[in-house]
């Protein structure tokens, strides 16, 4: 006689929470492979100090890059910071003595969007819209605009 078949024990799948400096890090390894698989070369410099968290070699020149990510839907778009902080002064915006673009990684759709800072001017907040349909779609021009960088 067979013994009885027995149905296997279900997994409990545990979610992901990540904490946002994991979920940067995260990013960073994404664009890594983002910009190598476009030809580019990317250095990471040592430490935290420094503006950026790049510098990109395209060739031609070198760019000084700051990556930001998101991954929460707000209000039909995805929300980027172009600002740091510093002790005693705040939040200030990124400026081109800083950095030379900003690169944002939408993480839920693996997306990119490639901003030079003059374009940034002062904003304190973006909102990216990727294959969303919107009328304030401001940063459409620079989603997966990496010929910006050649």
């Amino acid at each position: 006689m067979k013994p009885p078949k027995r149905r296997p024990t279900p997994v409990k799948i545990q979610p992901i929470y990540r904490n946002p400096k994991r979920t940067g890090e995260l990013s960073e390894a994404a664009f890594m492979l983002k910009a190598r698989t476009l030809g580019f070369n990317p250095a990471k410099p040592w430490g935290d100090s420094e503006r950026y968290d790049f510098i990109l070699d395209t060739g031609p020149r070198l760019w000084r890059v700051q990556l930001k990510c998101t991954e929460v839907l707000r209000a039909r778009g995805y929300d980027v910071q172009p600002i740091y902080s510093t002790y005693g002064k705040g939040k200030i915006t990124y400026t081109a003595d800083d950095i030379d673009v900003l690169i944002a990684h939408i993480i839920p759709l693996d997306t990119w969007y490639v901003i030079p800072i003059a374009a940034i001017a002062h904003s304190t907040s973006l909102r990216l819209y990727p294959g969303i349909p919107c009328k304030c779609a401001r940063w459409e021009t620079y989603h997966e605009a990496w010929h910006l960088l050649q």
